[in-house]
C-alpha cells in the first residue's frame, strides 16, 4: 500500500515550483544547508518516506541548460585543510562525496551556502553549483532513505547568474513534474 508521504518531494523555494505547491507532499525547505538539512530530518523522521526528492534551479558548470539527474553531491565551502582534509571533505569522516550512482560517470551537484556568480567555487569540479542538496542528501544517506535529486539549471554561475535566475526561477517547474511523474507512474 502506497500513500501521499511514500515520495516526499523538497524544493528550496515556492517561486522555484508554485504550482506543485499545492501537492501535499512538497514541502519548501528555504535557502541553504542549515535549513534543508533541517527540514529534510524532520520530514524524514515523520513521514519515513520510501523516497525523498529534490527539485530546483542551480547554475550550470559543465552543462549550460535543462534538467539534469544528480547522483553525486559534495559541499563545496567545507574548507579544512589546515587539518589535513580535502578541499569538501567534512573533518573525521570518510570521504568528501555522498553518491547515490557511480562517482565517476554519474553528474555532481555542489552545494554550499553561497551563490555562485563566478570563479567562486572554491575548486571543486562539479556539473551544477546550488545551496541544498548535499545537506539532503546526507540526511537520507544517514536514515537509509531513497534519494532523487534535478536540478535545472537556471543559469551559468557566472557574472549574469543573479539576473539570469530571477527570470528563469519556476521555469524547471514542469520539468519536475514530468521526471517524478515519469519515475513514479511511467
Amino acid at each position: 500500500m502506497t500513500n501521499d508521504f511514500d515520495n516526499i518531494i523538497l524544493i528550496a523555494l515556492k517561486e522555484e515550483a508554485p504550482h506543485m505547491a499545492k501537492w501535499s507532499n512538497v514541502f519548501f525547505t528555504g535557502v541553504g544547508k542549515v535549513n534543508a538539512g533541517i527540514c529534510a530530518g524532520k520530514l524524514i523522521e515523520r513521514y519515513q518516506p520510501k523516497t525523498v526528492w529534490n527539485f530546483g534551479t542551480a547554475g550550470g558548470i559543465s552543462v549550460s541548460s535543462g534538467l539534469h539527474e544528480m547522483k553525486n553531491f559534495i559541499q563545496r565551502d567545507m574548507l579544512c585543510s589546515e587539518l589535513g582534509f580535502g578541499v569538501g571533505q567534512t573533518p573525521f569522516e570518510e570521504s568528501g562525496i555522498i553518491s547515490f550512482g557511480d562517482p565517476i560517470d554519474d553528474m555532481c551537484c555542489s552545494t554550499g551556502d553561497n551563490f555562485v556568480s563566478g570563479d567562486s567555487d572554491m575548486g571543486i569540479i562539479a556539473d551544477v553549483v546550488e545551496m541544498e542538496a548535499y545537506a539532503i542528501a546526507k540526511a537520507c544517506q544517514k536514515t537509509g532513505t531513497n534519494f532523487k535529486c534535478f536540478k535545472y539549471v537556471s543559469d551559468q554561475a557566472d557574472e549574469n547568474a543573479s539576473k539570469d535566475w530571477h527570470e528563469t526561477v519556476a521555469d524547471g517547474e514542469q520539468h519536475y513534474i514530468n521526471a517524478f511523474l515519469d519515475y513514479n507512474y511511467g
